[in-house]
């Protein structure tokens, strides 16, 4: 029994795993195969954090064991924890992991016991065997109420050729969205943020039904299939690239081409809904079997709406709406169209997983933003017209009076921040109209006409007016391996639809009232190209949109919507009301809201013709500068913002984290304690290079400084310590030969120059001057301290003494 025992203490969780948990699975049924029993599966990539310009991965999350009924299809968790922990340890993990995979059945285990938590059920117990493959996969039928045929359509594999394996989150939606189709329901939504890939949702939804046979009516053929979108690059690129695996059965409705014997149908609402024509009345009310509508939030699903018809027309075909847009005023009618989402991934959830790329906002503000602007007594426009007297702000700015000189100050802050940054920076910049954007892409031409000469497309606008010569601009400003054009200039063209994984830079130069508009602005940089250096992006707001909508503390919640429930006296339901949440949105007016009914060139496109008039004041002369320069960036719920004033911020944080400076001093000055606190540090945003800066304290010990902000504690520089170590070390020093001595001396040297962080890397410290001297870091340490075990616990005493 003692032996027993031994035995179990020193079993780690892997040889729990490999002697105990593989093979009870195994006797249940589940085969070896990684299709069956997936082991140390990871599902996320683990939050990138950006601390003083610099990125680090944050823990990614992974299953002990991921059990699948199919390959695309996983069944259960299991979380095993070493023979010599009770299995009710891994209970709250195993739960974690079940509900942000979308499990229904998850199992903590140490090898002996076996605990299962049953979501179809509500129960949590202790079992003597694990269940089959097939019994779960009964239990969870029958839980949904899917018949056989049904259920087969569920397990229908995806589409892996392109080698694009579907993302957890992903897994989830897809198969949720069907087994809903397969319940009966014919109105379905689901809201996936920005970046997270619905368009992969949308191929592999329509691959299983295609591939599977499902349809309307029962009938043993494949569907008649419509992904619906307002604007072509919305449609052309998914059609040509992610749907390319359908072949022939592929067709893009356009004018008044309405073949019928096809069976992946592409459109616009602008080419079915042809006033001349009214194309989609072509063809029969039930001709298709399912629609999809990616970007359905904007005015398809609304009442007034004439793109409206298309649906209602076609009101038997089961209809899936795709939006990134949570629940708002400016989204309702979609929620109230479809119902809530069957499944919703957000902004916040993507960053925390590290599939999404975290952000920084810089707010910028310049003179007449932060005071208006007035005009001076009988002052002209560029036209020779009076400039009305009254006071003018941000939100009529570029609407009502257009100011050169704002333009030129903005273009001046950007073109200094990408020369402090990356000149080459993929840059999208965002302007009221089409004519400001033109302004500013002058503007910012003349700025960079060092890097013009050599690169004529450095600086391009992309607006409708453009045409193809914009849509190449775009393409070359998509393509990773072109350099130019580095900053797009735009109004409304480029807030949607466009996948350019290497946007570094989204700069603001109006406001946006609308928040599904700025969720999609947003999204431009949240795609992550790590490979490529892509890792987060900067939100440059000019005019305080960025903060306003973030610090909403809705900004990215779930979708909200508040049933009251009327029951009788025997607990029937005789009522209920929905109510959606009436979340206050002040539109700024004159602002392009995503509408539907005039999109004026027919292909859903924004155009701003040029009016014959003068439609604003403009104003050529004056001065404007830039006066204010802050920094925010995402709290560690990965959601709000801060501002990071580092010497207030970072105080706090250590004060959360100990009750006093002697807790702080102790796990500081311990070499094994400090890595986990200088990674806690990290984590919260605090950046030891940003915090010295900020305080004007570049000779400053981290520690003194953080002391400082978070007790008011005296301030030493790192000279002041190493002295102080010189003399309480005395021990130390005596206890070495006189050549170990000058090497502990030179350390305090090198610490005075470079701080405390040397010492995370000692081994390489002593590779350079002037240690290399002495030999190498293994010859230095077997010579003069007895070997390497000697070397680190002087070194260790060392530091002790330095923060003594």
């Amino acid at each position: 029994m003692d032996r027993d025992n031994k035995h179990d203490t020193i079993m780690t969780e892997a040889d729990t795993s490999r002697e105990f948990v593989t093979p009870k699975l195994v006797q249940a049924g589940w085969s070896v195969s990684p299709h069956s029993i997936g082991e140390q599966r990871t599902f996320t990539n683990g939050r990138i954090f950006v601390t003083g310009g610099k990125v680090r991965r944050g823990q990614q999350k992974r299953a002990d064991y991921l059990l699948y009924y199919r390959r695309d299809f996983p069944l259960a968790v299991v979380e095993v924890k070493s023979i010599s922990f009770p299995a009710e340890t891994g209970v709250q993990q195993a739960r974690e992991y079940a509900e942000i995979l979308g499990l229904k059945f998850a199992y903590a285990t140490n090898g002996r016991h076996i605990i299962e938590i049953d979501y179809t059920m509500g129960t949590e117990r202790i079992i003597d065997h694990y269940p089959s493959p097939h019994d779960l996969w009964h239990r969870l039928t029958a839980s949904t109420s899917l018949s056989e045929t049904a259920s087969k359509q569920l397990l229908e594999p995806f589409n892996l050729v392109s080698g694009k394996i579907p993302r957890y989150y992903q897994v989830i939606a897809i198969n949720r969205i069907i087994e809903t189709i397969l319940l009966g329901q014919k109105r379905i939504l689901t809201t996936m943020a920005t970046g997270t890939g619905k368009t992969c949702v949308a191929f592999q939804l329509c691959w299983k039904l295609w591939n599977s046979r499902w349809n309307r009516t029962g009938e043993y053929r494949r569907p008649k299939i419509l992904f619906l979108a307002d604007r072509n690059i919305l449609v052309d690129d998914p059609m040509a690239k992610m749907f390319a695996p359908f072949g022939d059965a592929r067709f893009k409705i356009s004018g008044n081409d309405v073949s019928q014997g096809r069976e992946m149908y592409f459109g616009i609402y602008q080419a079915l809904t042809n006033p001349a024509s009214d194309v989609f009345r072509q063809y029969r009310p039930d001709f298709f079997d399912l629609i999809i509508i990616d970007e359905c939030h904007r005015g398809s699903s609304r009442n007034d709406s004439s793109w409206r018809a298309v649906l209602d027309y076609f009101q038997p075909a089961v209809q899936v709406g795709m939006t990134a847009t949570p629940l708002r005023e400016d989204s309702r009618d979609s929620y109230e169209y479809f119902g809530n989402p069957v499944y919703t991934y957000s902004l916040r959830q993507g960053i925390e997983d590290g599939f999404l790329a975290p952000y920084r906002v810089h707010r910028v503000i310049t003179t007449v933003d932060a005071a208006g602007w007035r005009p001076s007594k009988d002052e002209l426009d560029r036209y020779g017209r009076p400039v009305p007297d009254d006071e003018y702000q941000t939100k009529d700015f570029e609407r009502v009076i257009a100011l050169r000189a704002r333009t030129r100050a903005m273009a001046k802050h950007l073109s200094d921040f990408l020369k402090g940054t990356d000149r080459f920076a993929k840059t999208l910049v965002f302007c009221v109209d089409q004519e400001h954007a033109s302004e500013m892409r002058q503007e910012l031409l003349n700025l960079n006409s060092d890097l013009v000469k050599q690169y004529p497309d450095y600086v391009c606008r992309v607006t409708a007016d453009e045409g193809a010569i914009g849509l190449t601009h775009l393409a070359h400003f998509q393509d990773v391996d072109k350099p130019t054009p580095a900053i797009l200039t735009t109004s409304q063209l480029l807030t949607t639809g466009v996948d350019a994984e290497m946007v570094k830079n989204v700069v603001l130069a109006r406001v946006v009232g609308s928040r599904s508009e700025f969720k999609q602005i947003v999204g431009r940089g949240t795609r992550l190209k790590v490979d490529y250096g892509k890792e987060y992006f900067n939100i440059i707001d000019f005019t305080g949109t960025a903060t306003r909508h973030f610090a909403d503390p809705d900004f990215d919640g779930d979708p909200a919507r508040i049933e009251e429930v009327t029951i009788d006296e025997e607990g029937e339901i005789v009522d209920t009301t929905v109510e959606i949440i009436d979340n206050e949105v002040q539109e700024i007016p004159g602002e392009y809201q995503p509408d539907d009914d005039n999109p004026p060139d027919g292909e859903g496109e924004i155009i701003t013709d040029p009016p014959q008039e003068p439609r604003k004041f403009y104003v050529d002369g004056g001065m404007v500068e830039v006066i204010g320069h802050l920094v925010y960036d995402l709290d560690t719920d990965g959601k709000k913002l801060q501002v990071v004033r580092y010497t207030e911020y970072s105080g706090r944080a250590v004060r959360s984290m100990y009750p006093g400076s002697q807790e702080f001093q102790r796990d500081w000055a311990n070499p094994d304690t400090r890595s986990d606190l200088l990674r806690e540090l990290t984590e919260r945003g605090i950046s030891f290079e940003e915090l010295a800066a900020s305080s004007d304290l570049p000779d400053a010990d981290p520690f003194d400084l953080l002391c400082h902000l978070a007790w008011n504690a005296p301030l030493l520089t790192r000279r002041q310590r190493a002295e102080y170590a010189r003399k309480s070390a005395q021990n130390l020093f005596s206890q070495h030969s006189e050549t170990a001595r000058e090497i502990l001396a030179l350390m305090l040297d090198k610490y005075i120059e470079r701080g405390i962080s040397q010492f995370n890397a000692l081994s390489e410290l002593m590779k350079i001057q002037p240690f290399e001297q002495y030999g190498t870091p293994t010859e230095i340490a077997n010579r003069h301290f007895g070997g390497i075990q000697g070397l680190k616990a002087a070194v260790s005493q060392l530091q002790s003494a330095i923060y003594q």
